[in-house]
């Protein structure tokens, strides 16, 4: 069965023309960075800095989530002269689009007050060429003194629903004298930090968590001794959307408060699945596999207290179908899912045969097992799975899955500066299935062989 299903994908993945676009990486938003020292060979040294990443919760309608960062600086001139220089903050990066999007609400204090800024131009702190703009601002080092340098602003993420990420790029401090003596870089959530918000362990296709960080509270930190940041200790974070977590937080307090509410059960099972799923692929870390056991118990309790609501027979389907498609090729025993998926969506066709979310969620599960359903004219669908197969009630909320460990792509920060026909939009999706097609993700290897995928 397997065989038959991966020549068929490999036919449908060679005929779909959307498949380098659909790899695209949406666009950056500027990266925050260390400071950079204005003169050659200065003998000011960074003894220590702490960068806190304060996660807002609620953004304005053209974010996918905004954080305010305050980086603080401890810097001592370990030479004999004083040093009088313009140091330089980096406001602008390109986001491989040909725009170049800017940090807001910049403010700058020396020792407590606060410095003028003036805007210059400069090389990208990323790719290192092209010109973009940056923030310079006077400070004067006395010999064997500590200065106190404080960098504040506001920062959107980069990503598309319901991910993002946020960076930092601790390279540009290299420019000072030695090493960096300590690092301390802090996330701040305004919800509780977990590794369901947190993306561990797992490339989003354009981010990747860096490794390190402990959990405490609403708080993940990490910490480095005797820095001398390259381009590979730059910081990037992967989360959840606030405004999808918060979905989560809402639904996890309805069905709390009144547990017989179906419909409510429904919400959070679709909601476990939206942060399940990636764009082609699902989350392999710990706390996306949660998240799909989660998902699978929420369905589950929505279709038996609304076992005649159609729609959450189908998105109950969906999700077991989609994982099924992804996992049966990873050594993992699926045929429980493949068959309550079918189940599902036969019930969800029983109740409601011309439904169109139905029809689009049941024409999906079709193209995942073409050998499981006969289509016939007018959306009729004869499930061989279920007749030749024996069909027990499977405890699907039960089952548990081994993390497959997988060699992430390199995740350098910020895209290639080659655009797309189309950008992809910040815009949330319409609801309905959490993949339209399964073929061209189960081979994700293959597919790099046909097509150049641009990875960040």
């Amino acid at each position: 069965m397997k065989h038959t299903i991966m020549i068929f994908l490999i036919f449908t993945l060679l005929l779909l023309p959307s498949t380098v676009h659909a790899d695209m990486a949406p666009p950056a938003q500027p990266p925050g960075a260390n400071p950079v020292p204005g003169s050659e060979g200065t003998q000011v040294r960074m003894l220590a800095e702490t960068v806190m990443i304060d996660v807002q919760l609620e953004a304005p309608s053209s974010s996918l989530g905004r954080a305010h960062v305050t980086a603080d600086f401890t810097m001592h001139n370990t030479g004999s002269e004083v040093e009088t220089m313009a140091a330089r903050f980096p406001i602008s990066a390109s986001d491989g689009y040909y725009n170049y999007p800017e940090l807001t609400d910049l403010n700058v204090k020396v020792d407590g007050k606060n410095v003028q800024t003036r805007r210059i131009q400069g090389e990208d702190p990323y790719y290192g060429s092209g010109q973009v703009p940056w923030a310079e601002f006077e400070v004067t080092f006395p010999p064997g003194q500590d200065i106190q340098v404080r960098v504040s602003y506001s920062v959107d993420g980069s990503g598309e629903y319901p991910f993002i990420a946020f960076y930092y790029l601790l390279s540009t401090g290299a420019g000072w004298k030695d090493t960096i003596g300590s690092a301390d870089l802090i996330v701040r959530f305004p919800y509780e930090a977990n590794t369901q918000n947190v993306i561990l362990d797992t490339h989003t296709g354009w981010s990747l968590t860096t490794t390190g960080g402990s959990f405490s509270g609403k708080e993940i930190r990490w910490h480095f001794d005797d820095l001398e940041p390259t381009r590979e200790d730059n910081f990037e974070i992967s989360l959840v959307m606030p405004s999808a977590w918060k979905k989560v937080l809402n639904e996890r307090e309805n069905v709390t408060n009144n547990p017989s509410d179906g419909e409510a059960w429904g919400r959070l099972g679709k909601i476990y699945k939206e942060i399940f799923f990636l764009r082609k692929d699902y989350r392999r870390d710990t706390g996306g596999l949660e998240l799909y056991n989660l998902s699978v118990q929420a369905y589950e309790k929505a279709v038996s207290r609304l076992p005649n609501d159609a729609l959450w027979h189908a998105g109950f389907a969906d999700l077991l179908a989609a994982h099924a498609c992804f996992a049966s090729y990873e050594n993992i025993d699926t045929s429980p899912e493949f068959i309550r998926g079918l189940q599902e969506i036969r019930t969800a066709l029983t109740i409601s045969p011309r439904d169109p979310k139905v029809l689009e969620i049941a024409d999906n599960l079709y193209y995942f097992f073409p050998d499981g359903a006969i289509k016939r004219d007018g959306d009729v669908f004869d499930f061989i799975w279920l007749t030749t197969t024996p069909t027990p009630q499977v405890p699907t909320a039960t089952v548990e899955f081994t993390p497959v460990q997988t060699e992430s792509p390199p995740a350098p920060v910020m895209p290639s500066l080659t655009p797309p026909p189309v950008a992809p939009t910040p815009n949330e999706p319409k609801p309905g299935s959490a993949l339209p097609f399964c073929g061209g993700a189960l081979l994700v290897p293959l597919a790099a062989v046909l097509v150049i995928k641009r990875r960040r």
